[in-house]
């Protein structure tokens, strides 16, 4: 019986080291995404806010359900994902759905791969695509009003 080359078990030993470092990265903690600065402008009417020259969104409170109605989103070419996330305080949260806005829309729609809950807070949260036509909330970055500096987010309610 031949012995194991050498070779062959610093292979595996890289193999098993690199799997747990991957596994203790993957359990990292994410810090908290904190979109907006509470104040009376944005409180008194959360139902917009606005970029010059850039885009805007309005959104309204709305019904529970699979779909969120953006009342209006006006975007420079090539256009912008529009995402529902999640809001827990002023921290967004997880994305429960993201359609593509391509020109000015009225009555804009985004199908939800998670409903909405009655009585909770959302935003709408604006995104440049990176170029592959596809929605990701790593690689696509966050629209950004440039007056501000802020992000594009229009938070709203769901009605009880």
């Amino acid at each position: 019986m031949n012995p194991v080359p050498q070779s062959i078990v610093m292979f595996i030993a890289g193999l098993m080291v690199g799997g747990l470092l991957v596994a203790a990265w993957l359990t990292l903690p994410s810090p908290p995404l904190t979109f907006w600065q509470e104040s009376d402008t944005m409180m008194s009417d959360n139902a917009s806010l606005s970029l010059d020259e850039s885009g805007r969104v309005s959104v309204g409170d709305q019904e529970a359900g699979d779909i969120v109605r953006v009342d209006s989103i006006t975007v420079p070419a090539p256009g912008v994902w529009v995402a529902v996330r999640e809001v827990s305080g002023t921290t967004l949260g997880n994305v429960l759905g993201a359609a593509r806005a391509r020109a000015p829309s009225t009555e804009f729609i985004v199908p939800l791969l998670r409903s909405t809950n009655g009585a909770q807070t959302y935003a709408i949260v604006l995104y440049r695509d990176n170029g592959d036509d596809l929605f990701d909330l790593v690689s696509d970055s966050v629209y950004v009003d440039f007056d501000t500096g802020e992000p594009v987010v229009a938070p709203f309610a769901t009605l009880p």
